[in-house]
């Protein structure tokens, strides 16, 4: 019988695995949150334009997910 030869994956690599996960569900939950959030925004506008100012504000918190994910990919990664 010949021996079987194992092959280990470089850390580096489970490194990289990990570190692209967290950006991508991060920015796909980013996502997400902003087709909700901004379509609700737009319907607010349209009865009230005076909401723009709140309605931006709103659209642009969920962007905070993806700057978290891409801090715990260069976590991972150093």
């Amino acid at each position: 019988m010949a021996a079987e030869e194992f092959v280990m994956m470089d850390p580096a690599g489970y490194k990289a695995i990990g570190a692209g996960i967290a950006v991508g569900l991060a920015g796909i939950a980013t996502g997400i949150a902003e087709k909700d959030i901004g379509s609700a925004a737009v319907g607010a506008m349209a009865e009230n334009e005076a909401l723009f100012g709140k309605g931006l504000i709103l659209t642009v918190i969920p962007e905070t997910i993806v700057i978290f994910g891409l801090v715990v990919a260069l976590i991972v990664g150093a």
